[in-house]
């Protein structure tokens, strides 16, 4: 037998699958809070006494709130909705960095082929900065001058060489940062170079595996080369 999907006669899906003895979707709390209420209202009015009506503001003030409630649901719906597109956008990016470099906070200076890449964020303009470049020893090995910088995210590339301009081999290194304008310091945060091996969501959202440098958010990038 034929079924009809849409009604156009004002006759609910749920009414007839009521008559059917069947039940077609199932009501939310609010949904059944609402059949309730229009029931009991219908049959007070119907026996209502002519001089003694219903409170007009009574009624108004019960649908008023119904329908709050209602909104209510339907707006944690559509947030449920959106939030899951979010999560799958956000799915999709993070997969996308598979294989990527990317600048997060640390400060590891790896040297691979006699070159190395990092950088600093300055919490305000500088008239001098300055990177300090230490072997797996915590040797000093290189000290150099970045010279002026604005304030925010400053990347800088080392060669490998020493203060003698010495070829030092390939290996881990680490570097510090100091920027000053004038007299007083200014703050700066190193920012070493890791690259996305693999993505992992966990229950905050999705993570950045980057190896030996541990998972990162996303959202800890500072920039991706």
């Amino acid at each position: 037998m034929a079924t009809v999907n849409n009604t156009t006669n004002g006759i609910s899906a749920d009414l007839l699958a009521s008559v059917n003895g069947t039940k077609s979707t199932q009501k939310s709390a609010v949904q059944e809070q609402e059949t309730k209420f229009l029931t009991l209202l219908m049959t007070q009015m119907k026996n209502q006494d002519p001089l003694n009506p219903m409170d007009n503001a009574q009624v108004t003030t019960q649908l008023a709130q119904l329908n709050m409630a209602s909104g209510i649901e339907k707006l944690n719906a559509a947030f449920g909705q959106l939030l899951s597109g979010y999560n799958d956008s956000m799915s999709m990016q993070s997969a996308a960095m598979i294989g990527k470099n990317v600048l997060v906070a640390g400060n590891n200076l790896p040297l691979s082929k006699g070159q190395a890449v990092a950088g600093a964020k300055l919490e305000a303009d500088a008239g001098a900065v300055t990177v300090t470049v230490s072997d797996a020893k915590g040797k000093v090995v290189r000290t150099e001058s970045l010279g002026k910088q604005a304030a925010g995210m400053v990347t800088f590339a080392w060669d490998g060489k020493d203060d003698q301009n010495n070829q030092l081999a390939d290996g881990n290194y680490t570097f510090t940062v100091t920027a000053k304008n004038g007299e007083q310091t200014v703050k700066a945060a190193a920012h070493q170079v890791g690259t996305v091996s693999a993505v992992v969501r966990d229950k905050t959202g999705f993570l950045l595996d980057l190896g030996a440098y541990g998972n990162v958010a996303f959202k800890d990038v500072q920039q991706i080369f």
